[in-house]
């Protein structure tokens, strides 16, 4: 009997979710907590340049959004953009962009950007030292780089069959960052979710690292 394949959570995954998404306490919670970190570590202001790839509902951004210039909100999961574009709407914001894309396939954006934040997104991908690469090239000389994401687990979290990477170690992320071209890699846990396994509640710690392109 063959071994079953692990199954990626691929844009279809998310487009399903994408109505419901900000329904969740935690997704919001979990949004306003990596913004409130990121606002602490960077000297945010209305002149910087931002892209957040892998939006979702554009969770992480809203937040940020009076305190940034223009901001290209990317992912691969037409879904959330198309709730993206409906929020944008909405809320009469004119310095907020929604793209379709995805990094490792997709011909990266022609502009260069002043942050770059994601947010539960790093370990969907496969290449953690490409997509490192290409945030580096993405950011002006000086510019940060803000990842939120799953400290180390077992596995537990999206469960065994899926295929992600099952959280990152901070000393090993930081060094490829640093391979990257990234300098002063700093981390923080900013966040704690709350599953419920076998023997009960279990807490997934969530960081934010925080990095600059050399050259400011």
């Amino acid at each position: 009997m063959s071994t079953p394949q692990p199954i990626p959570l691929d844009a279809a995954h998310f487009d399903a979710k994408a109505r419901q998404w900000d329904d969740n306490p935690v997704f919001r919670e979990r949004g306003l907590k990596i913004a409130e970190a990121i606002r602490k570590a960077v000297p945010l202001n209305r002149q910087m340049s931002a892209f957040d790839y892998g939006c979702g509902t554009g969770l992480l951004s809203f937040p940020l959004k009076d305190a940034l210039g223009a901001i290209l909100l990317a992912d691969s999961s037409s879904g959330m953009l198309d709730v993206v574009a409906e929020k944008i709407a909405a809320q009469g914001v004119t310095h907020m962009t929604p793209v379709k894309l995805d990094l490792l396939v997709d011909p990266p954006p022609a502009q260069r950007f002043d942050l770059i934040v994601t947010s539960m997104t790093l370990h969907h991908v496969p290449d953690t030292n490409h997509i490192l690469r290409v945030f580096h090239d993405l950011l002006n000389p000086g510019g940060y780089l803000c990842i939120a994401d799953l400290d180390s687990e077992d596995g537990s979290f999206h469960g065994i069959g899926v295929d992600v990477h099952h959280g990152f170690d901070r000393t090993d992320l930081g060094r490829r960052a640093e391979q990257a071209g990234f300098a002063d890699a700093q981390f923080q846990t900013v966040f704690s979710i709350a599953r419920e396994r076998e023997g009960g509640t279990r807490d997934y710690p969530v960081f934010l690292m925080t990095a600059r392109r050399a050259g400011a």
